[in-house]
């Protein structure tokens, strides 16, 4: 942990009343990057005051998001962003410190349970079946509604961990083990639901999908769940809610709007005076995408 001069005068004035003064030390800090988040927690510590103690939480907190938008437009320029790797920066945007590798871990730990449990000779229904089996028998994963007071609900390591997650974030756990698996699942924009939809790509892949691709569909998967519907159980969906049935809602969303989607979902989590600008900076990192 380096202490300079600078720093130590910087952080003679974290308690200065004026805010313009603390304003002019903040930027300075900020400028240094999250290599002074070491002196900051240090200076948290040792600071008994609790108005500077904030003043330094809000600091830290600005130094991880700046690394992490950072992050998202690295992840985004990637010719495939990955959904996992997508995932993992949303639970860092509230656990900065997270332990990526255990995550992975425990990801792999489910595709090689199902993985063992699949052969070629499985119908469509029956690979759905065999993960939808691992995934919520054995493993126990519960779906909820999605609810703005349960942030944990939104966050792939706290989903893995506690077995628990909202239809988005279980929806996506599930895509991240059908992409590992190459079961050519995807999610789909049916209006006020998170649904997955399983493709048929025979005699070609995603990029040969029609404008409307509805019939190129076998069936859809509730991730809340996994429970299977029909195309008869959508097409009466759609009837009930009185929208047509165009194409639109049946093209597989790309990675970046599945995440883009988590975060503005998450952001609603923080719609409040006290955390009102971790709702912005989720908002932020949603339009980056």
């Amino acid at each position: 942990m380096e202490q300079t001069r600078e720093i130590s005068a910087l952080f003679h004035l974290m308690d200065d009343p004026d805010t313009e003064v603390f304003s002019t030390v903040s930027d300075r800090l900020l400028s240094m990057g999250s290599t002074i988040i070491p002196n900051l927690e240090h200076l948290w510590e040792n600071t008994p005051d609790e108005a500077v103690q904030e003043r330094i939480e809000m600091l830290i907190h600005r130094l991880h998001y700046c690394d992490l938008v950072q992050e998202f437009t690295r992840w985004k320029q990637l010719d495939e962003p990955d959904l996992l790797a997508g995932a993992l920066l949303v639970a860092k945007f509230q656990y900065p410190d997270l332990q990526v590798n255990q995550v992975l871990q425990e990801v792999e730990k489910m595709r090689r349970n199902i993985w063992l449990e699949l052969n070629n000779y499985l119908t469509p229904l029956e690979q759905t079946n065999v993960l939808t089996t691992i995934l919520y028998n054995y493993y126990h994963l519960k779906g909820t509604e999605v609810n703005h007071k349960e942030p944990n609900d939104f966050l792939l390591n706290n989903v893995l961990e506690s077995k628990k997650g909202n239809a988005l974030c279980n929806g996506i756990l599930y895509l991240i083990l059908c992409d590992l698996l190459s079961i050519p699942i995807r999610a789909i924009p049916i209006p006020k639901q998170h649904i997955l939809a399983y493709y048929d790509l025979s005699g070609g892949d995603w990029a040969d999908l029609p404008a409307n691709p509805m019939h190129r569909i076998s069936f859809f998967i509730d991730p809340t769940n996994g429970q299977v519907y029909s195309q008869k159980d959508v097409e009466t969906y759609f009837r009930r809610i009185a929208v047509p049935t165009t194409g639109h809602f049946f093209r597989p969303l790309s990675n970046l709007r599945l995440i883009q989607q988590l975060l503005e979902e998450f952001a609603r989590c923080f719609n409040n005076d006290q955390h009102g600008y971790k709702h912005d900076e989720l908002l932020e990192l949603a339009a980056m995408l």
